[in-house]
């Protein structure tokens, strides 16, 4: 066998016509398929499918939560004292002194005065309607015979004054005599009973007058203490407290405009009163006040920006039709309001602020022990709806339900509590 050396082999030289010349591109055209085809295998260049090796997506996982979700509504409201009451002032005469506009008075302060006597401010829900004192009454309850004129000008004494019952058959008194006196009895006190006379003590005690028993009855020794209380004012000390020297309400209060002047007569709208505390009142929607309850939770926001706790003590029951005429729907009904008052039990959270313009915050719609995720987190699917990206790049549908605080209620038979989602960048 006859061996041939690499090295030595000859190449025999292509024949120079155009056939051998396809014959090369041909083959030189299967080695570039082949090359792109290993460098493709090996993830060098590629076309628009990813692989399993692809950057993962970018965006922050969050976590299906449980969660209560509230919806809250703002509505309008005015700060202030609410609206000025007239005090009931029966006290008859000209006023001589009244308080300034704003002045806070409590319990045994003048309001006013009038002929120069003060009134003065009592603690109570039940307004005076009598004097109270000591009532002096003959010996027995009897009064004094009424004297009978007798033929002539003459007297008489009637009834059982009469020495032979009425017959005729005593001495008669002379026509130019005085009537006889009669004897009247000794003089007998009757003390006052009943809840005004309770109600009056009690003030009594608690401005620290003593000597007496806190009760129903008007006694010698309540008598004694109203002189001391009256001397301390400058009044006459005469143990009895007249139907206008005294004006009860349930606290103290905050003195409003006043209705009268110096030098006029005293009226029954003299002086107007509120609180002295500081409230809100909201003309609410009557289509739309279901929030306003009794007791319900609402936040105050301030005109500095500052929010504070309120609490609805009250609810109009008559509706106001809005200025200018019809409501919306052209009835009166559709922009028809109520005056909802919500009071601020710490005071102090207002500052000094008396008055102004302050937004109510309430609760519209609550959704509690429910899946949430934040809104953020929401992608619209491409058959319609929203769903929620998990860690895995998957995609799942969810129904959505009360969104709030920048968050919103999902559900759905893919949701569960802890389920990682994405927030797409």
């Amino acid at each position: 066998m006859t061996r041939i050396d690499d090295e030595s082999e000859a190449v025999p030289e292509p024949p120079r016509g155009g056939r051998g010349r396809r014959t090369a591109l041909i083959a030189l055209a299967v080695v570039v398929v082949a090359a792109v085809a290993v460098v493709g295998a090996l993830g060098l260049g590629g076309g628009e499918d990813e692989s399993a090796d692809a950057p993962p997506r970018t965006g922050s996982l969050v976590e299906v939560v449980r969660a209560t979700l509230t919806e809250r509504t703002e509505v309008d409201g005015q700060l202030g004292y609410g609206t000025e009451i007239p005090l009931p002032v029966k006290a008859t005469g000209t006023v001589t002194g009244l308080p300034e506009a704003g002045a806070t008075v409590k319990r045994g302060d003048t309001l006013l005065r009038v002929d120069d006597r003060p009134v003065v401010l009592l603690y109570g829900s039940l307004p005076m309607y009598r004097d109270l004192g000591l009532t002096a009454t003959a010996s027995g309850g009897d009064t004094a015979p009424e004297a009978d004129t007798a033929p002539g000008g003459g007297t008489t004494a009637s009834g059982e004054g009469k020495t032979d019952g009425g017959t005729g058959g005593g001495a008669a008194a002379s026509p130019s005599a005085p009537p006889a006196p009669t004897d009247t009895g000794a003089a007998a006190v009757t003390e006052l009973k009943g809840m005004d006379v309770l109600q009056f003590e009690t003030n009594l005690a608690a401005l620290g007058y003593t000597g007496f028993t806190v009760d129903e009855t008007f006694t010698d020794g309540t008598a004694d203490a109203v002189e001391r209380w009256q001397k301390s004012l400058g009044m006459p000390e005469t143990g009895r407290v007249g139907i206008g020297d005294v004006i009860y309400s349930a606290g103290k209060v905050r003195i409003g405009r006043p209705g009268v002047r110096l030098g006029e007569a005293v009226t029954e709208n003299a002086l107007t009163y509120t609180g002295t505390a500081r409230k809100v009142v909201v003309d609410a929607s009557a289509a739309d006040a279901s929030w306003a309850v009794r007791g319900a939770t609402v936040r105050v926001r301030l005109p500095d920006g500052k929010t504070v706790r309120g609490e609805v003590a009250s609810v109009g029951r008559q509706a106001s039709a809005p200025e200018g005429g019809s409501g919306e729907d052209g009835s009166g009904r559709g922009g028809a309001t109520v005056p909802v008052t919500v009071t601020i039990e710490d005071q102090k959270s207002v500052g000094r602020l008396e008055s102004g313009p302050v937004t109510v915050e309430y609760v519209g719609r609550e959704a509690k022990d429910v899946l949430t995720v934040p809104v953020a987190a929401l992608v619209a699917l491409a058959e319609g709806g929203h769903g929620l990206e998990t860690a895995d790049g998957g995609f799942i549908a969810v129904k959505t339900g009360l969104f709030a605080d920048g968050k919103v209620e999902v559900s759905g038979s893919a949701v569960r509590a802890g389920l990682k989602v994405r927030i797409p960048e």
